[in-house]
């Protein structure tokens, strides 16, 4: 009896079939290898640099003819309006436009209603923005919703009632009327006060009501110092909108010694009409830089409390 064995002969497997080994981590690139895909990436960024400063230089083109018209002479600009530099130049249409009205009076006005609110407003804003983020009372939401919903209603709609009521208090014609609101109410500082006091860690505040300190201990020794940042911001963007605020000091102040910047501005163009251009550009580079000084300083903390505060969207 004869016993078959196994076979132990490897089969060649089937001829026409294709194995493809991938090794792992490869990642097939597109048609002209890295380097190709760098050169896209290079022409990306350069094309979008170029849309940039394409529309940087159309945003700061109109600032940059304000000034240099402001340098020009009536007869230069008579004779060659569209001339780009002034020839020559002169410095006598801010002497002109800072003598024609009263300027100094009208920036020592805006300066004081500015710190004025914004001190008044850090305040009211940091205490409700603590008080709608910490403190649970019954309708604190429908609140906080009810109060931030007013900032979607136009300054123009509340203009009349706004009046009639500084009108019974007195306050018409008076600076009073331009300070005390503006401290009392302000909801997107009051949100963003919230988001800061939200963006805290709690156990700062509880440590602190361990150590048998209250809410108006903890508020201003805990919580206030850190808002500083958002403090910062909050400032720089109620002081712009204070100085350029236009539409309620033309409808309750009447005395010229009581005009603002804008105000006066407002007046002073009414004056010179259009016939020169370089004292009314003068003008409005006088009322303009100091701001535009400020915000140029302040506008990276601005960027930086906004992104902290999870507005940036992050």
């Amino acid at each position: 009896m004869t016993s078959q064995t196994p076979s132990l002969t490897r089969q060649a497997p089937p001829t026409g079939s294709t194995v493809a080994l991938t090794a792992p981590g490869y990642r097939s690139r597109g048609r002209g290898g890295p380097g190709a895909d760098r050169a896209r990436r290079r022409i990306g960024a350069t094309l979008l640099h170029v849309v940039l400063a394409v529309a940087g230089i159309a945003m700061v083109f109109p600032f940059i003819w304000m000034l240099l018209t402001s340098f020009k002479s009536l007869s230069q600009l008579l004779k060659n309006p569209l001339q780009f530099l002034p020839d020559p130049w002169t410095f006598d249409n801010y002497t002109t436009a800072w003598n024609a009205v009263l300027f100094g009076q009208a920036y020592l006005n805006s300066a004081y209603i500015a710190v004025l609110v914004v001190v008044g407003t850090l305040l009211t804003s940091a205490m409700a923005g603590y008080a709608f983020a910490r403190i649970r009372f019954r309708g604190s939401r429908i609140l906080f919703v009810v109060f931030l919903a007013t900032q979607m209603i136009p300054k123009q709609v509340t203009l009349i009632p706004f009046y009639l009521l500084m009108s019974q208090l007195g306050w018409v014609d008076s600076h009073l009327a331009l300070i005390v609101p503006g401290m009392m109410a302000n909801p997107f500082a009051v949100f963003l006060m919230r988001q800061f006091v939200l963006a805290l860690p709690r156990e700062l505040e509880e440590a602190a009501l361990v150590d048998g300190a209250g809410r108006w201990r903890t508020f201003w020794s805990v919580v206030l110092p850190n808002l500083k940042p958002g403090l910062a911001a909050l400032s720089i963007i109620v002081a712009l909108d204070v100085w350029n605020s236009f539409l309620f000091p033309l409808v309750l102040l009447n005395t010229p010694d009581l005009f603002t910047v804008p105000l006066l501005l407002q007046a002073f163009q009414s004056q010179q009409g259009s016939v020169n251009y370089g004292l009314v550009m003068a003008a409005s580079a006088i009322a303009t830089v100091p701001m535009l000084i400020v915000f140029v300083i302040g506008q990276r903390k601005i960027l930086n409390s906004m992104a902290a505060s999870g507005l940036g969207g992050r």
